[in-house]
């Protein structure tokens, strides 16, 4: 039984290998249609890799662009001019919400900065001890400032690492001073890189947010950056700190009331953990409230449930982690419509084979019409001529795969972002074969129905 097997095996191997030496010599015979036809499926193959290629980077590029901004991270900003964010009230947020761990207020301005004889304006920032902690920082040199340094209003300043590279033609400079809005701040470290930041932290000088309150003339935050403890403890904290800013809005009565803040029913009530029954509620340090809501325009406070003027939001309260998945989803979606649309050059490169194999199959009658007189089975001539679309189809893969790949490298060299998977790679390629497979098919078949007399006498 194993010798038969053994030989039936054998048998087959044979018959294989010379129908594909039968294909091969099929595709060498007739040079510049079989190189237009891989010319076909190169295009379609190349297409699918670079445009994937393209969608893939610009995908990573806005993820990434998100992830610097800090993990598990929520942005707390007002929406409306009047709405005025308390910058000293982030700290109590980390007290009322468990699920915080840090949180910072940011103000923004351009002020004159100047450096021994050097004159210009950069971007300042105040914000508290915490800023490195909820974006992730790392410190080139030196060290952050701290909650002393803060509450005193010393002035000392942290550099970003492009303007700390312009100040001594790269060399360190912490423990220099320079000149910030008319007060000299003492340079205490040196934030690492951070290339692609939207915040542009490496151009911009850091400073205690009391003193920034000072040298900008404001009192108030552009925005408040908290950071959970976790991407699950974030959604739960974006929901208990949209009741405890509705609560300052005067939207939601049901929200706890920070400490020396009056109730709605007039005394003050503490202000602690979301959630905790009136009377146990803990006592929070300090008495504003991170929101200050505008008063309606005929004055008094506003009322509870009042919808909000001009129906937008007063306020925003945003979860990064959920803009990074919304992100990468709308990317997603974007590569693969773009693979969709390279993939019908594919679909025009397989019709080109089919055009070309029932051409072969109509010059080569004779030769099918010989070789089935000589013995040969349908079987064997199907094999020949699918082989022979196969082999078409995979040049045309390779070559399509190599210059694919050029491609690629060649949208990088001219600033585009790109990215090749090897996801993109697989699937061009098996739609490459695929296509030979299938539109190989039929021209087999009809290689293989003819009558070996009407083939000789064709």
């Amino acid at each position: 039984m194993i010798p038969r097997m053994a030989g039936a095996a054998r048998r087959w191997l044979v018959r294989l290998a010379f129908a594909l030496q039968m294909a091969w010599h099929g595709v060498l015979a007739w040079p510049l249609r079989s190189v237009l036809t891989v010319l076909g499926v190169g295009i379609g193959v190349a297409s699918v890799i670079s445009l994937m290629a393209i969608g893939e980077g610009a995908r990573e590029a806005v993820v990434q662009q998100f992830e610097r901004l800090g993990s598990n991270v929520i942005v707390i900003k007002a929406e409306d001019p009047k709405v005025q964010l308390d910058p000293a009230e982030a700290a109590t947020l980390v007290e009322r919400v468990p699920s915080l761990e840090a949180a910072t207020p940011i103000l923004r301005k351009s002020l004159p900065v100047r450096w021994r004889w050097t004159r210009g304006s950069l971007p300042v920032l105040g914000v508290s001890a915490e800023y490195a902690q909820v974006r992730g920082l790392d410190l080139l040199s030196g060290r952050f400032f701290n909650d002393f340094h803060v509450s005193q209003r010393l002035h000392v300043a942290v550099l970003g690492y492009e303007v700390a590279r312009g100040l001594l033609n790269g060399r360190d400079p912490t423990g220099h001073s320079l000149t910030v809005g008319g007060q000299e701040f003492r340079i205490m470290g040196v934030l690492a890189p951070r290339p692609g930041d939207p915040q542009e932290v490496d151009r911009s000088i850091l400073i205690p947010y009391t003193l920034a309150e000072e040298l900008m003339q404001r009192n108030d935050a552009d925005e408040i950056w908290v950071k959970a403890r976790s991407p699950e403890e974030a959604q739960l904290a974006v929901a208990q700190l949209g009741r405890i800013f509705r609560r300052q809005l005067g939207l939601d009565q049901s929200a706890p009331t920070p400490a020396g803040a009056p109730g709605p029913g007039g005394p003050a009530q503490g202000g602690g953990p979301v959630g905790a029954p009136p009377g146990a509620l803990e006592v929070v340090p300090g008495g504003a409230a991170p929101v200050k809501p505008p008063a309606p325009p005929g004055g008094g406070a506003p009322q509870a449930g009042s919808p909000l003027p001009s129906g937008q939001e007063l306020l925003s309260i945003t979860n990064m982690n959920q803009m990074v998945q919304e992100a990468d989803r709308a990317n997603r979606v974007m590569t693969l419509l773009l693979g969709g649309m390279a993939a019908v050059s594919l679909l025009v490169g397989g019709l080109g084979i089919m055009n070309i194999m029932l051409v072969a199959v109509a010059e080569r009658t004779g030769e099918i019409g010989l070789r089935r007189a000589l013995g040969a089975k349908q079987g064997d001539l199907v094999a020949q001529f699918l082989l022979e679309a196969l082999l078409l189809s995979a040049i045309g893969a390779v070559a399509g795969v190599a210059a694919g790949l050029w491609g690629s490298h060649l949208f990088t060299r001219y600033g585009f972002e790109t990215v090749v998977t090897a996801q993109a790679v697989q699937v061009a390629v098996l739609v490459a074969l695929g296509s030979g497979l299938v539109f190989g098919v039929y021209p087999a078949l009809s290689a293989a129905a003819l009558e070996p007399v009407e083939a000789l006498r064709r």
